[in-house]
């Protein structure tokens, strides 16, 4: 590319005024004449960037590569000509002042191109002439640009006053005097089941919806017009014509006076279905909540137990464990051993109930079909069900999956079926069904509007003594039973109530005394297929190691449980009753920690917040937490903790879980 930069002003001759650099693609063949064009724009003060070409295709690989501020063409060339580069700068779709610099043109010629896009045309022989003329088109170019620009920021700024009209959830129009809609947002057209476009220049009464409702009142949007003072009409139904449901609508009409006088009406509609649902549900839902209100309360009660107790049962369990592998299988004191330990399991088990009613127990959710623990639960409820009792499985083999805990879902369907035979003595008919359903799930939020979902549906119900509707407000409560003394702990349904609840699903009760009763579980459907159950750590031989583990426990009795566990194993266990000890052990121990084996709520510091601490200076650390209760793991799910282990464990427990941690 050849450049021709510009000289300097001839020694004596007057400077002409600058007008700074000036960058020109010339279409010229000959050199001499391309000289005089450029002398000319020099002494008409322009600093150039020139670049001349000859043909079609120089001409449209310099408009491709680089911008230029103008382009001078001789009107014919040998291959080329002034209509072939006009034609090359509209390929470009380029706006930038186009001249014809020609000694040979005619009028009709000059008129011809004129007329197809060029701005002006220039005679060799009056060069003088260019200057002012490039300055013209320049100013011209710049001001088509401006209005370019202003006119993309209008369009710009009108697409976006639409877009915030149409996402805004409220009803927002304007009518003229005949009650036509002169404007309509996105709201407003799903409200009548139309576009925005259909509304315009057509009034309510002609798209009617069902029962003629509107969301404009004519009469008060006259008397607006009338008054010049707005309104607000506070309530007002209208009938959704997509769902055929009723919507509530606070109403708010203002008058607009146009520049020509013209007068119209803005109403903005601010939608109240959703507060007036929630009075209503304020209204029916009091003895509901205070009913919740007393579940709760017990349920605090119970888990505060079931924690401390789990502590308990840790040392208990872990202690007979290890004196049953001391003594051996084969000792008379074994046996004894043996039944501590079954004890220790039972008292696990009421635990963990317990853990359930209040909401406290860790449900470990995978995707299952219902069908199959059915299946499962079966075979054990035909070996306790007496004969005098008809037992009916009805289950929906297109049943959808839901999540949930397996194991859960097991007890659930174990307790109801079983207080089922305890309320038919004299024999009757025991029903488990499932199928897909649509309901509300989830507990009932006071004020909260529920949205029906797809669920899964089990019921099981019976023909027993049924209940009064005294006692069917209390069943989920817990410690609460009509079974006589050393019958039952009244942990059992409320068990039930808190699996499910937890599950994000739905209990509900319909009994009458003397024609039985039926509950009804509503679990959300899941997506996607079945997942297979974790199966149980198993103590290995590699389960052994010796790697370093700091244990940090408040409750002595525990950390000695740990420390003879893990050491038994082979491990090196450092001990730690709270978190300044623990701190100051990791500071004075030479060699790296491998594992931090840590209660997840300590005294004055979180086991999350202790394992951050460390791992400035132990990068490498695994970390296990150990747990009593799920608000517990909630805690250390927030501060990033993932690893837990739950209390009461046995030492196989502990074993395959540490090893497990540190083998990842």
């Amino acid at each position: 590319m050849r450049r021709i930069a510009h000289a300097v002003s001839e020694a004596g001759a007057p400077k002409p005024v600058r007008y700074g650099t000036l960058r020109v693609l010339l279409v010229e063949d000959s050199g001499p004449d391309a000289d005089l064009v450029l002398r000319a724009l020099r002494d008409a003060g322009f600093d150039l960037v020139c670049h001349r070409v000859q043909t079609a295709d120089e001409c449209r690989s310099a408009l491709t590569s680089e911008s230029w501020d103008l382009l001078i063409s001789d009107y014919s060339l040998p291959q080329f000509s002034a209509m072939g580069a006009l034609r090359c700068l509209r390929e470009q779709q380029l706006d930038i002042p186009f001249i014809v610099v020609s000694g040979t043109i005619d009028e009709e010629s000059a008129v011809t191109i004129l007329r197809a896009g060029a701005h002006d045309f220039v005679t060799k022989q009056n060069l003088a002439r260019l200057g002012p003329a490039i300055q013209r088109e320049l100013l011209d170019a710049r001001h088509r640009a401006e209005r370019r620009d202003a006119q993309r920021d209008l369009k710009l700024q009108r697409d976006m006053l639409r877009l915030v009209i149409d996402t805004n959830p409220n009803l927002i129009f304007v009518k003229d005097e005949s009650g036509r809609f002169v404007l309509a947002n996105r709201a407003v057209a799903e409200l009548y089941g139309r576009t925005v476009e259909d509304m315009i220049g057509h009034t309510e009464a002609s798209m009617s919806v069902a029962g003629g409702e509107a969301a404009g009142d004519a009469a008060a949007e006259a008397e607006v017009l009338r008054s010049g003072q707005s309104s607000v009409e506070e309530s007002r139904s209208i009938t959704d014509a997509r769902t055929e449901q009723i919507r509530w609508f606070e109403t708010r009409e203002v008058p607009l006076v146009l520049a020509d006088g013209t007068l119209q009406v803005l109403g903005v509609g601010t939608e109240t279905t959703q507060r007036r649902l929630t009075e209503a549900a304020l209204r029916a839902s009091e003895e509901q909540f205070r009913q919740a209100q007393k579940m709760e309360a017990v349920g605090q009660l119970a888990g505060g137990i079931a924690h401390d107790f789990n502590n308990v049962l840790t040392v208990i369990l872990g202690f007979t464990e290890l004196a049953i592998d001391e003594v051996g299988t084969g000792a008379t004191v074994a046996a004894d051993l043996r039944e501590i330990r079954q004890a220790c399991e039972r008292a696990r088990a009421l635990t963990a109930q317990l853990l359930t009613s209040s909401r406290h127990q860790i449900l470990r959710p995978h995707i299952l079909n219902v069908n199959t623990i059915i299946k499962e639960v079966e075979q054990m409820l035909r070996r306790v069900i007496p004969e005098d009792i008809l037992f009916e499985i009805d289950v929906d083999p297109a049943l959808r999956s839901v999540k949930a805990d397996p194991g859960q879902i097991h007890q659930v369907l174990m307790n109801l079926a079983i207080n089922a035979r305890d309320a038919m003595p004299h024999g009757g008919t025991l029903r488990i069904a499932t199928g897909n359903a649509t309901a509300c799930v989830g507990e009932r939020q006071l004020g909260v509007t529920e949205t029906p979902r797809q669920c899964v549906a089990l019921t099981v119900s019976d023909t027993g003594c049924g209940m009064s509707p005294e006692v069917s407000a209390r069943i989920f409560e817990p410690f609460f039973t009509t079974k006589g003394p050393g019958k039952g702990t009244g942990l059992g349904l409320a068990m039930v109530y808190g699996v499910i609840a937890e599950s994000g699903g739905r209990i509900s009760v319909e009994s009458e005394i003397g024609r039985g009763t039926t509950f009804t579980i509503h679990l959300p459907a899941a997506d996607g297929g079945t997942s297979e159950r974790p199966d149980t750590p198993v103590v290995r031989r590699e389960s052994r190691g010796g790697e370093t583990i700091l244990v940090v426990e408040e409750e002595h009795s525990i950390r000695e449980l740990l420390r003879k566990i893990l050491t038994g194993f082979g491990y090196h266990v450092l001990e730690a009753p709270g978190v300044k000890q623990a701190l100051a052990l990791a500071e004075r121990h030479p060699r790296p920690i491998h594992l931090l084996l840590s209660d997840i709520v300590q005294p004055t510091f979180t086991g999350p917040h202790l394992a951050q601490r460390l791992a400035g200076t132990q990068p490498e650390m695994r970390v296990l937490y150990m747990s009593a209760f799920s608000a517990q793991q909630q805690t250390a799910s927030d501060t990033g903790g993932v690893e837990i282990l739950e209390k009461p464990f046995t030492p196989e427990r502990l074993i395959a879980r540490v090893r497990e941690v540190l083998s990842h």
